[in-house]
């Protein structure tokens, strides 16, 4: 049976119901309705409930891309929401996304107590916005964030600023070309975290797909890893199977925890959130 790992909410943020394919989410004092494949059930609420909290409502067009429609007006000031002791700027996008996967909380808690000696460094591949670097910068640990969109690297780095660090490493290169070259001068880590993307197109414009890029990605880890380091990968593509990610795991680490992610609405529905593997050097 395969083993579920839970993401809790948080004081600034809840999942507050999910159903005919849509999520209705609190970010602050502001919520959202987000499409979601994965809310395949019926809602807890009504849709006049949902309708009547929602300040947003992503529309989709196509298969990526979309409008936003503001249901009620928003609240003053900037949109951000806090972490701990950390603060996370959000905007609406043209992807659906506002800038943070609250279901990484449970990595981030993993990456805190991972990182609690000091001088520890850490990698993080395909960052996007930054938390994970964020949260591991507030341990103290070196960190190096690598992204290939450069908006998103900017992104990160007001949220470093707004949580009141400094010194994150940035580079706007391809993750796994990055991770190479990385090996061949010989540097390691302690922990690196991944979230690729089902797809992407790294810095040069190059594409990829992350079935064809796994096998490399987790054995490259493994050499950039000190004994006893951390791999924290998450995939949500339905194109990798748990025990293909378990596989290619076990060649190259000496501890492997694989599970899925998965997290609870306020109204009781439990959603999937992906694959998630956890493997020690």
């Amino acid at each position: 049976m395969v083993e579920k790992t839970y993401s809790e909410s948080w004081s600034e943020y809840e999942l507050l119901d999910a159903g005919n394919e849509k999520k209705l989410e609190r970010w602050g004092n502001i919520v959202t309705i987000r499409p979601e494949r994965q809310a395949y059930f019926k809602p807890g609420m009504s849709e006049e409930e949902w309708n009547k909290r929602a300040h947003l409502e992503f529309v989709p067009k196509g298969n990526t891309a979309g409008n936003w429609i503001t249901r009620q007006a928003l609240p003053e000031g900037e949109w951000k929401i806090q972490f701990k002791d950390l603060t996370f700027n959000l905007e609406t996008t043209k992807f659906k996304h506002v800038g943070l996967f609250p279901e990484q909380v449970t990595n981030w808690k993993l990456i805190s107590n991972h990182l609690a000696k000091p001088g520890m460094k850490m990698l993080n591949l395909f960052a996007y916005t930054g938390a994970a670097s964020v949260v591991a910068r507030s341990k103290g640990a070196e960190v190096t964030h690598v992204d290939s969109v450069k908006q998103l690297i900017s992104w990160a780095k007001s949220n470093m600023e707004a949580s009141g660090l400094e010194d994150i490493r940035w580079m706007h290169e391809d993750a796994l070309k990055y991770a190479e070259r990385e090996l061949k001068r010989g540097n390691l880590y302690h922990l690196i975290v991944m979230d690729p993307p089902a797809w992407g197109i790294g810095a040069n414009k190059e594409k990829w797909k992350i079935e064809q890029k796994l096998e490399g990605l987790i054995e490259v880890a493994s050499q950039l890893l000190h004994p006893g380091g951390l791999l924290i990968l998450n995939t949500y593509s339905p194109k990798v199977k748990l025990k293909e990610i378990n596989y290619y795991a076990k060649k190259h680490f000496k501890k492997v925890e694989i599970s899925e992610l998965w997290k609870k609405t306020f109204t009781g529905k439990d959603m999937f959130f992906g694959h998630l593997l956890r493997a020690y050097r």
